[in-house]
């Protein structure tokens, strides 16, 4: 991370001009899951999203989409867990309509500045009374704490174990801005975006085309390369909304302060899609893949992605299992054209590394070692296939017991 970024408190409401909420509006089963979240800016803001590739869209997914293709502004997020509206027809819209209205009502602003996000069981119909319920208990609830930025990263969990949010300060055309971001993913995670759901705010000045821009072409190298469970989802949303009240001379070039706006962006990406991976439904080890020397990126990423998306690797990596010929194999049926008699393979982690292949053939190495590298939460398999100077890396997490019987008992 560049020295002119730091790490702040503050979550989603650590940008000016960002107040948010969470709570438990009635929509989840139980007595105390919070399930409802707004963030609500104090003016409208320039805004981006970009979406699930899913042919099936929930509805919340259509009218985000639609409105900030109209309008390119934003300057309300509610987001609901607990039941995803999604598979559920003509109503499934007009809910989502109604929800933005009582919104923009609330707040005494557009309906096409509301974005509206859903996420949880499929098929089931939104409790309309209980959802618009809780828009106005919400509005109420409106802070600028931080406190107020937790609860609303705790609202938006499903089988997420613990909220995943972040801030950042930096220096633009010298001024004091901050961006932040909160998310939530556990399963039904694969590239192309899983059911993952994410808000970003900033108080940056910047123009919807370069605020569009940097936000698509980071989401191919960090959310889009995690994988949890090989599920596409028909939810998944990230956000961007920038309400330029860090008063910045407004960024429309790519010059150096544009720079510092894009590190500090693809940080809180970047943070946030580990953090999805790591949390994956029964996961005890976050899997990192990086690919080296690959002749080209789309080589790279390719390779990584089938590393991290294999059950076999995923299982082994739980079993604290060196079984190399799992990487290999998931290398060889990517797609990706390499020479297997090229391929050096390493295993790192906070004990040390160790490589396990070298000229595509398995090293003397030591298998108690090897265990213990496997060991710790975090574990990097690194593969140099030396065919040129591109790299990639993806996100993962390993299969265990747990995840079966997360998904086996969802609905209940």
């Amino acid at each position: 991370m560049s020295e002119s970024i730091t790490i702040i408190n503050g979550g989603i409401t650590a940008p000016k001009g960002f107040q948010a909420a969470g709570l438990r509006a009635g929509i989840k089963p139980g007595k105390t899951n919070k399930d409802m979240a707004m963030i609500v800016s104090e003016v409208p803001c320039a805004a981006a999203g970009v979406f699930t590739r899913n042919l099936v869209k929930a509805a919340p997914v259509q009218w985000d989409a639609k409105m900030l293709e109209e309008y390119g502004v934003a300057q309300a997020v509610v987001v609901n867990s607990g039941i995803a509206n999604a598979c559920t027809g003509s109503d499934g819209y007009e809910n989502v309509k109604k929800t933005a209205e009582a919104v923009a009502a609330e707040l005494a602003i557009q309906p096409e500045q509301v974005m509206v996000m859903s996420t949880g069981v499929i098929g089931q119909p939104l409790p309309m009374e209980v959802l618009l319920k809780g828009v106005k208990a919400l509005r109420g609830a409106l802070s600028s704490e931080e406190q107020a930025a937790h609860d609303a990263a705790e609202a938006i969990m499903t089988t997420d174990t613990h909220p995943k949010e972040i801030a950042l300060e930096f220096q633009i055309k010298g001024k004091t801005a901050r961006i932040a971001g909160i998310c939530k993913g556990s399963g039904m995670i694969h590239p192309n975006m899983g059911t993952m759901l994410s808000v970003i705010t900033t108080d940056v000045m910047i123009s919807k085309e370069l605020l569009k821009a940097s936000l698509k072409e980071f989401v191919e190298d960090t959310f889009n390369m995690v994988s949890v469970d090989g599920d596409t989802s028909t939810n998944d949303t990230v956000i961007l909304m920038a309400n330029g009240l860090a008063e910045n001379d407004i960024l429309t070039t790519e010059d150096g302060d544009f720079e510092v706006f894009r590190t500090a962006l693809k940080q809180v990406m970047t943070f946030l899609a580990q953090n999805i991976a790591a949390d994956g439904e029964g996961a005890t080890r976050l899997l990192e893949a990086t690919v080296i020397h690959a002749s080209d990126k789309k080589q790279a990423k390719i390779l990584a992605k089938s590393i991290i998306t294999s059950n076999l690797t995923k299982a082994a990596v739980f079993g604290t299992d060196a079984n190399w010929g799992r990487i290999l194999c998931a290398m060889g049926y990517s797609g990706a054209e390499f020479d297997p008699n090229q391929v050096k393979i390493q295993i790192s982690s906070e004990v040390g590394t160790l490589t396990l292949v070298e000229g595509g053939m398995a090293t003397d190495y030591d298998e108690e070692l090897a265990t213990k590298i496997l060991s710790p939460q975090k574990v990097i398999v690194t593969a140099d296939v030396n065919g040129g100077e591109a790299t990639a890396t993806a996100w993962g997490c390993d299969l265990t017991y747990d995840y079966v019987k997360i998904n086996a008992d969802y609905r209940s």
